[in-house]
């Protein structure tokens, strides 16, 4: 027999911690405090009711084969938990499937069942109500995550994408993504609790909770999160102790069926500075990449800003910009931030002009240039023509109209003469570039496929 619960629960102890890890045991057993064991009952006083549910969910097979050894077969065992301990008031609570009576050190206190989920208070889940699917243009290089953005927030932790993981360079979308993600979700689901976090400010509130003294209840209001999105996860690289706890922050909203949303500047496969652990489970759900926006898309963004602060460009400006701020997002908007302030304070009209002065300042416009034969050249690969078929007198209709074309775009995006025109593209004189240009204007006016294949090459040639 043993002389105190204390003893017994040593001996349990030390059976316990062979067989979990010592941040596991650091963190759920080395706070549990053995008060008694007197007709065959073990009481053990743990911190919260959440203890409770954790140990029973992830731990009772171990505990309750490890009390049957050390104690004896049929030993049972009941839990304390304080409810305010400034009076001392505490519940006694029996572990699963044990049916005693419940006993309570406090006349007149209720029974309260860990497993009955209480209401628990409103949370500000500190999401930026802007950043919202409609103003996340889709385009090629953000499709699939903005996909399963969308997927998440209609049944938040029922998909396969959790967790979802996102990344991509800086300015490329990945926070008004996981703004959206969230935004969407209280929309659809307002009783859900949502949390957006930055993994610096995660890092700063975890650094406090340890200074306090409690870390259990910084991990007790983590783990009861329905949607938890933290962005720019590389930061936990080389904090040992933060990654730890979101280890078991993880682990339990990803087993209690709750949704995680991270975003990173890099894929898990290159992420240094993270424990082997973290980044398995970082790849259990989808890995979605948001690269830098396309020419489509970035002049999709400009159009949908455009239109929603009521500002008149021409296209000729918008396609400027598009071709000239090609890095991120961010960016964009910041050029038309800049061209509304100059032309309101100065009253310059938004032309190419204006445009030029402010995108200069962004980025580094490098001008395209644009030869005769260069184009030459570009129209045959379109229309998989060799050079000397649109040199020769043939009267194909294929070879006419892919002739006819490069002089066009020769007299639009050169300084060249006609003549010089006419001389590199077929040997022919100046009068039949101008009928060529006469006949490719009037074309483009009337037939939309024609159109389309021109506006085609000029972007080729823009690259």
């Amino acid at each position: 027999m043993f002389k105190s619960p204390e003893e017994l629960w040593s001996k349990c102890l030390s059976v316990i911690s062979d067989n979990i890890s010592e941040a596991s045991y650091n963190t759920w057993f080395a706070p549990i405090v053995a008060l008694k064991f007197e007709n065959n009952v073990f009481v053990l006083q743990v911190p919260s009711q959440f203890f409770v549910e954790y140990i029973e969910e992830k731990y009772i097979d171990l505990l309750r084969m490890t009390l049957f050894r050390v104690a004896g077969e049929g030993t049972r065992l009941e839990y304390r938990v304080l409810i305010d301990k400034s009076s001392g008031k505490a519940t006694q609570i029996p572990s699963t499937n044990e049916q005693p009576k419940s006993k309570q050190n406090t006349s007149g206190s209720n029974y309260v069942s860990p497993y009955h989920r209480v209401q628990l208070p409103e949370i500000d889940p500190q999401l930026n109500p802007s950043y919202n699917f409609n103003s996340l243009i889709e385009g090629a290089s953000n499709k699939l995550a903005r996909t399963a953005g969308i997927s998440i927030a209609n049944e938040p932790g029922k998909t396969i994408f959790n967790p979802l993981f996102v990344y991509g360079q800086s300015g490329v979308g990945k926070t008004h993504l996981a703004n959206a993600i969230g935004v969407m979700t209280k929309q659809l689901n307002p009783e859900k609790r949502v949390l957006y976090v930055s993994a610096n400010t995660f890092q700063i509130q975890y650094t406090d909770a340890v200074r306090s003294n409690s870390v259990n209840d910084f991990l007790n209001f983590y783990q009861t999160i329905d949607v938890l999105i933290i962005d720019d996860i590389q930061e936990f690289s080389g904090k040992t102790g933060t990654q730890n706890t979101f280890f078991h922050i993880f682990n339990h909203l990803h087993q209690t069926g709750k949704q995680l949303v991270l975003t990173s500047d890099r894929s898990p496969l290159v992420l240094v500075g993270l424990e082997q652990r973290l980044l398995t489970r970082f790849k259990w759900g989808l890995s979605a990449e948001i690269e830098k926006p396309d020419f489509d898309l970035r002049k999709a963004i400009l159009e949908n800003k455009i239109y929603r602060d009521g500002l008149e460009i021409s296209e000729d400006v918008i396609d400027f910009i598009a071709e000239n701020v090609v890095d991120n997002v961010r960016d964009l908007e910041g050029v038309l931030v800049s061209l509304m302030a100059h032309s309101t304070l100065t009253d310059m009209p938004i032309d190419i002009e204006l445009a030029e002065k402010v995108v200069s300042r962004i980025v580094t416009v490098s001008r395209k240039v644009n030869t005769v034969e260069k184009i030459r050249d570009v129209v045959c690969e379109y229309f998989s023509l060799s050079v000397d078929a649109i040199s020769t007198k043939s009267r194909k209709r294929e070879v006419v109209q892919a002739r006819q074309i490069a002089m066009y775009l020769s007299k639009q995006l050169t300084k060249n003469s006609l003549s010089s025109i006419g001389s590199t593209i077929g040997q022919r004189d100046h009068a039949t570039v101008l009928h060529a240009c006469k006949i490719v204007n009037d074309l483009m006016d009337i037939d939309k496929n024609f159109r389309s294949s021109v506006r085609e090459i000029e972007e080729k040639l823009k690259k």
